[in-house]
């Protein structure tokens, strides 16, 4: 089975049997819809990487540029993944809200192990049309630049009210996260304070909160997305490896530290909980490596 630079499968590689079984196609296209969704919301998860993992970037980024012919050549592969994304996303974020109220350091550990776990093969696929000096300095800037941002955040420990224009804010967060492999939607409005309320008012069905996010995660979509295709065509190596230096040190920014040293029984929760995420973002890889299904 061979990928494209961006995790599209050739059309040399469809299997018979998929080919076949066109409702078994769509079912999975359901699921990894889904999980595109749970993406979207998971701290420290991008919702563009799985894009790329599951091998739908470039279909899905040809349908935010020209959404009536791509969904005319695609129907088969678009529809179950918008409809699994939005199940994903209303669905998961409503769980979330309850797992990051009731345990918020065990969640935010096995968000950080999934994202751990999923990195391997996030820079197999940043490499795949090879890797030069600019790409680990791009790499190794974007770490250091936002972990010092993150960094200082924390250290002045700034307090934000949730309001429209916030909410907004985190709306174009969500769409940068699903057009741009790597980023988190989580990098800024977690230090920022913003990610639990979110969460739960997109799983309550807040119309306060899902209005402005609404607006500003289509409107980022659609503003911003034939810059990054451009970009990804065009500077691929450089524009992956430096998401990856963002994505690492979002992560690094997100752990609780100071609950490992609270007590051991925290920190043996905290560290079965990353160990968990790894291995569950592991099998994942490994899932979507086996699993050959055609584009259309």
């Amino acid at each position: 089975m061979s990928q494209d630079a961006t995790g599209n499968r050739t059309t040399a590689d469809k299997s018979p049997t998929a080919d076949g079984n066109p409702r078994s196609n769509m079912g999975l296209r359901f699921l990894q819809g889904s999980l595109i969704g749970l993406g979207a919301v998971l701290p420290g998860v991008s919702g563009g990487v799985l894009c790329v993992v599951f091998g739908v970037y470039r279909t899905f980024m040809e349908f935010l540029t020209a959404p009536v012919r791509s969904l005319q050549r695609n129907a088969r592969t678009l529809v179950p993944l918008v409809l699994g994304f939005v199940f994903g996303f209303v669905v998961i974020s409503k769980a979330l809200g309850v797992l990051l109220d009731r345990y918020p350091d065990p969640s935010v550990c096995l968000f950080v192990g999934l994202i751990g776990g999923m990195i391997p093969s996030f820079y197999r696929e940043a490499g795949a049309q090879g890797r030069s000096r600019a790409s680990y300095v791009a790499m190794g800037a974007c770490f250091v630049v936002v972990l010092a941002l993150l960094g200082t955040l924390q250290v002045v420990h700034v307090d934000i009210e949730p309001s429209f224009g916030w909410n907004l804010f985190c709306g174009c967060c969500m769409g940068l996260s699903i057009i741009a492999p790597g980023m988190s939607f989580s990098t800024l409005t977690m230090p920022l304070g913003l990610y639990t309320q979110l969460v739960t008012g997109i799983g309550n069905f807040d119309l306060g909160v899902l209005v402005p996010v609404g607006i500003g995660l289509v409107a980022t979509m659609a503003l911003l997305s034939r810059a990054v295709n451009s970009l990804m065509d065009n500077h691929y190596s450089v524009a992956f490896h430096g998401i990856i230096g963002i994505v690492v040190a979002a992560t690094v920014a997100i752990v609780p530290h100071g609950s490992f040293a609270a007590g051991a029984g925290s920190a043996l929760v905290n560290t079965v909980c990353l160990a968990a995420g790894v291995v569950s973002a592991l099998a994942l890889d490994r899932f979507n490596s086996s699993v050959d299904v055609p584009e259309r």
